[in-house]
């Protein structure tokens, strides 16, 4: 088992001293190698609870362990909705900061720039980020965070900001680079459509904090004319009518 959360909550206290919950006696079990989604309105949580897996918040209450052993900043991988990437830095120099801040993990430049090359950038390693696009840009984000080495990749809202094409194209990446690693990743969207082409299981995360759990019996590999098949149009149409039966 890769990933657990057991019983967590997490609350804070606002301006006027008033404490809000925002987790409460949340529970998730995720498997090695999985691919889980995360969905629901906004404001129901689901960013907060990758920052608790990262360890860059504290659960009130609760347990949260990766193989069994409780988790602590560093053990996990982490891309966030913006990019981050470090303006004054090369594309390169980007991608292999977690070497140089974690003492334990490696990354020569000839690693990272073989990289470079399978995600088509191998002409920009010494291009700084603003002469990227959006989509170039978040692969970059991406490798970053994949060559922390780590075994469990969190990914918030990482193809949210592009356009339509560019998704796509982004979402055939993602899924490529997955199945050859086996790594397990965590991934929030709004985009009914991405969560159930890209996942394993869907959990959707109602108001009222309870965490609903949606199978995608899809064969892999996935192929994109699979966004148009009837079997994901009706499971979209189900998502749709669970969230907008929500109320405030």
């Amino acid at each position: 088992m890769a990933l657990i959360l057991k019983n967590v909550s997490y609350s804070f206290t606002n301006e006027d001293k008033q404490k809000k919950n925002v987790i409460s006696n949340l529970n998730m079990e995720i498997q090695q190698g999985e691919f889980v989604s995360i969905i629901g309105q906004s404001g129901t949580g689901k960013s907060t609870i990758l920052r608790l897996i990262t360890g860059l918040l504290q659960h009130d209450e609760g347990e949260i362990q990766i193989n069994q052993k409780d988790i602590s900043l560093g053990d996990v991988g982490y891309m966030p909705q913006k990019d981050l990437l470090l303006p004054w830095r090369t594309i390169l120099e980007n991608i292999i900061l977690a070497s140089e801040i974690q003492k334990d993990l490696h990354i020569s430049k000839e690693e990272a720039r073989m990289w470079l090359q399978r995600v088509g950038l191998s002409d920009y390693e010494n291009a700084l980020p603003k002469q990227l696009s959006g989509g170039m840009r978040q692969r970059v984000a991406f490798l970053r965070a994949l060559l922390t080495g780590k075994d469990v990749l969190l990914l918030d809202e990482p193809f949210g900001a592009l356009d339509a094409l560019t998704k796509k194209e982004m979402q055939a990446w993602l899924l490529s680079i997955w199945q050859d690693l086996n790594k397990t990743i965590v991934f929030i969207t709004h985009d009914l459509e991405e969560a159930i082409y890209l996942s394993d299981r869907i959990l959707l995360l109602h108001r009222n904090q309870e965490l609903e759990e949606i199978t995608i019996a899809l064969p892999r590999p996935r192929q994109p004319e699979m966004i148009h098949s009837q079997k994901i149009v009706a499971l979209r149409q189900k998502l749709e009518k669970k969230i907008s039966n929500e109320t405030d």
